[in-house]
């Protein structure tokens, strides 16, 4: 772990305080580099992730200099912050760091708390500024409207992703309150995209804030969507006059392909000059780890990031169209705070066997208390307290036929990534 990673794991303490004051502060300070940034802002629970991952894609095939900026990151700290698919430097973290620090120290002298999404935002946002990129793609790190990425005051466009019941001790009890929460980004008079796949509820709020907002809104209509051919390993599919392959398996990623298009398409309408073959290479080599993400072929490992009942339904549609008759061995990890027997329910009628875990966050379930839930189900579970360990069991007891699927959170990804690169 770089010092600049501890650096900002060591704010952690000051908790989250919503408000875009503090960021708005510190910004200053550095000399609102943001504003120099031409942006497209991502919102959503689900697919937010891999709508951005598309859209830097397609910019980078473009010939376009892209910063992507996401959250939380698999494996590497640095993948937060990547310009052309590739990770900020030690050095150029360290000395960016350095620079944010500063500040934030005379901050607090003044009473002024920076929590850590807050400075790395900052920090990410003078890189991108320092290193001349073209187009930074953002995603929100959790809502919109007090996010600290939504001091952007002009986005090339605002992006809503699919919506459902997640984190609702902090955006609220329902899909409407949470839709707003996530309707947060649009700004007045910049475009807004989503797709016909949402919620009623949430697509009657995002018109109605559009509208509020004088802001045109494109949704991309799902009904469009023709799949030619699709596999564990993607898509081909024809939409809105062009063919392109979706490198990642399930309707939902078909999905969250359209919405990225949609943007593309209003990024040319501005004058943005982006060839169609960019469009489909980009597309096509989209990389977003840990989203029914093909690890090892035989035996057959995906490491699927699901935390949520939306995304557990994505998975298990996986499962159903293109795993059917195998037998899947699951290793499962999940955050205390989620819908765990909602996600289970789901999830379990799939899985022969499954390993529990506990995943290096604090915000975890215990291994032992998840190990008893899936009991309770019906299903065969074993319980282990070291992962690695329990990586090791799951792959040496299923045969090259069978499937061991990795998932739960985006955490326990992280903490198996490079247990599973190594062994299989």
């Amino acid at each position: 772990m770089t010092s600049a990673e501890k650096y900002y794991h060591s704010l952690l303490t000051f908790g989250i305080m919503p408000g875009l004051d503090r960021i708005k502060i510190l910004l200053e300070r550095l000399g609102n580099p943001e504003k120099s940034l031409r942006c497209i802002h991502v919102a959503g629970t689900n697919g937010k992730g891999t709508v951005c991952s598309f859209l830097a894609s397609v910019l980078k095939q473009s010939g376009y200099k892209t910063g992507l900026y996401t959250s939380p990151y698999i494996v590497n700290f640095r993948e937060r912050i990547r310009i052309d698919g590739e990770m900020i430097s030690e050095t150029d973290l360290e000395e960016v760091t350095d620079i944010v620090r500063n500040q934030i120290e005379k901050l607090r002298s003044e009473d002024i708390t920076i929590t850590e999404f807050e400075a790395v935002t900052a920090a990410a946002f003078l890189y991108y500024k320092n290193q001349g990129c073209d187009f930074v793609v953002l995603e929100t790190g959790l809502g919109g409207r007090f996010d600290a990425t939504n001091v952007i005051e002009r986005p090339l466009a605002s992006v809503i992703t699919s919506i459902s019941l997640d984190h609702v001790n902090i955006l609220g009890n329902t899909i409407s309150e949470i839709a707003y929460e996530k309707c947060g980004i649009i700004k007045n008079g910049c475009p807004v995209v989503t797709n016909s796949a949402q919620p009623s509820d949430a697509l009657k709020m995002i018109k109605e804030q559009s509208e509020m907002r004088n802001s045109s809104l494109s949704v991309a209509d799902i009904n469009g969507i023709r799949v030619l051919d699709e596999s564990i390993r993607g898509s081909d599919i024809f939409y809105g006059g062009r063919s392109v392959f979706v490198p990642f398996p399930g309707k939902h990623q078909t999905e969250n392909c359209i919405t990225a298009l949609t943007v593309i398409d209003l990024m040319k309408e501005q004058g943005i000059a982006i060839s169609e073959k960019a469009v489909r290479e980009g597309i096509a080599r989209t990389k977003n780890p840990a989203r029914c993400e093909v690890v090892s072929e035989k035996p057959l490992i995906i490491l699927d990031g699901c935390h949520n009942e939306d995304s557990a339904k994505a998975l298990c549609t996986v499962m159903e169209k293109h795993l059917k008759g195998k037998k899947i061995t699951a290793l499962i990890g999940m955050m205390a705070d989620k819908d765990i027997d909602k996600v289970l329910t789901l999830m379990l009628p799939y899985f022969e066997k499954v390993y529990t875990v506990t995943p290096s966050n604090p915000r975890a379930i215990d291994s032992d208390e998840l190990c008893e839930k899936i009991k309770r189900f019906g299903t065969s579970a074993e319980s282990f307290k070291d992962i690695g360990t329990a990586t090791q069991s799951a792959i040496k007891n299923i045969t090259s036929d069978d499937v061991l699927i990795i998932c739960g959170s985006l955490y326990l990804c992280s903490d198996v990534y490079n247990i599973i690169k190594s062994t299989s």
